[in-house]
C-alpha cells in the first residue's frame, strides 16, 4: 500500500511538472527571442544597397561585403586581431592550464585565496587592467606594439583558461597519473600521456574563450596600442564615432558567424568526448 500511495505522489508530481512544461518552452523561446532579435535585426542591413543603416532598405547589393575585403582598413584590421588573438590564446592556455595543474594538486585554506587571486581579472572592470596595463608596460618601454597587447590580453583571458581546465581536472581520476608513476613514467610523461587526453576538451574550450576574449576586446587595446596598429573592435568603434555606414554591420555579421562556428565546433568536440567517455 505504501508502494502504491508513494507511486501516486509521484505520479502526481508529475503530471504538475508535465503541465508547466508548456510554459517553460515558452518563457525560454521569449528569452532566445529577447536575446537574439536585436543581433537577427541589424544582419538584413548588412546587404542593403543604401549608404546608410536604414529600414526599409532601398536594395540589395553586397557592395559592404566588397568593402570589407578590402585591404584598409579591414584586412589589416582582422590580421592584427588574428594575430593577437592566437598569440594570446597559447600564451593563456599554457599559462592557465599551468596554474590550474598546479591548483588542483594543492590541498589547504591558501588554495581558495590563490584561486580567487588569479581570477581577479573577470571581476575587476576592464578599464581599470587597461590602465594598469598602461602604466606596467609604459614602465618597462613596451607600449605601442601587438606584443604589448598579446600581455595585456592574456591577463584578460588566463582567467577563463584556468576555470575550464579546472573544472576538467575535478573530473579526472588521480588514479591513474598515480598508477602510470608507479609503473615508472616521469611527471611529464604521465601529463602528456594520460592526463593530457583526458583533460583536453576543458583545455580546447579554454583556449576558444581566450581567443574569442582577445578578438572581441576593445579598452585594453585602446590604452596600449599604436595608432596605426587597429584591431577590429578598435576599427567598429572608429566607425561608430567617425563614419557609420553598412560596412560596420556587415563586419558584425562576419563575426557573428565566426563565433557561432567556434561555439558549434566546441560543442561538437564535447559531445565527441562525453560519448568516448561513456563508452570507456
Amino acid at each position: 500500500m505504501t508502494d502504491r500511495r508513494d507511486q501516486n505522489v509521484y505520479g502526481q508530481k508529475q503530471g504538475v511538472s508535465r503541465g508547466w512544461m508548456p510554459f517553460v518552452r515558452l518563457l525560454a523561446a521569449c528569452a532566445l527571442l529577447f536575446l537574439w532579435l536585436p543581433i537577427l535585426a541589424i544582419i538584413p542591413i548588412s546587404f542593403s544597397s543604401g549608404s546608410f543603416l536604414s529600414y526599409p532598405m532601398p536594395g540589395f547589393s553586397l557592395r559592404w561585403y566588397a568593402a570589407v575585403l578590402q585591404p584598409d582598413p579591414w584586412l589589416a584590421a582582422f590580421r592584427n586581431s588574428l594575430q593577437v588573438g592566437i598569440g594570446t590564446m597559447v600564451l593563456s592556455t599554457t599559462l592557465g592550464t599551468m596554474a590550474a595543474y598546479g591548483l588542483n594538486l594543492t590541498q589547504g585554506r591558501c588554495r581558495s585565496a590563490v584561486l580567487a587571486f588569479l581570477i581577479s581579472p573577470m571581476i575587476v572592470p576592464v578599464v581599470i587592467i587597461a590602465l594598469s596595463s598602461y602604466f606596467a608596460l609604459a614602465y618597462v618601454g613596451g607600449l605601442g606594439s601587438l606584443n604589448a597587447l598579446v600581455l595585456a590580453h592574456t591577463l584578460l583571458a588566463s582567467p577563463f583558461v584556468l576555470i575550464l581546465v579546472l573544472a576538467s581536472l575535478g573530473q579526472f581520476d588521480h588514479t591513474l597519473s598515480r598508477a602510470a608513476s608507479s609503473l615508472g613514467a616521469s611527471p611529464i610523461a604521465t601529463f602528456k600521456q594520460v592526463t593530457l587526453p583526458l583533460i583536453w576538451p576543458g583545455i580546447f574550450g579554454g583556449a576558444t574563450f581566450a581567443f574569442v576574449t582577445s578578438f572581441d576586446e576593445v579598452v585594453i587595446a585602446m590604452f596600449v596600442t599604436a595608432p596605426g596598429q587597429v584591431t577590429v573592435p578598435r576599427q567598429l568603434f572608429a566607425g561608430l564615432r567617425d563614419k557609420i555606414d553598412p560596412s560596420l554591420v556587415a563586419v558584425t555579421t562576419v563575426l557573428i558567424a565566426f563565433s557561432i562556428i567556434f561555439f558549434a565546433l566546441l560543442e561538437v568536440i564535447n559531445s565527441v568526448s562525453r560519448s568516448r567517455t561513456s563508452r570507456s
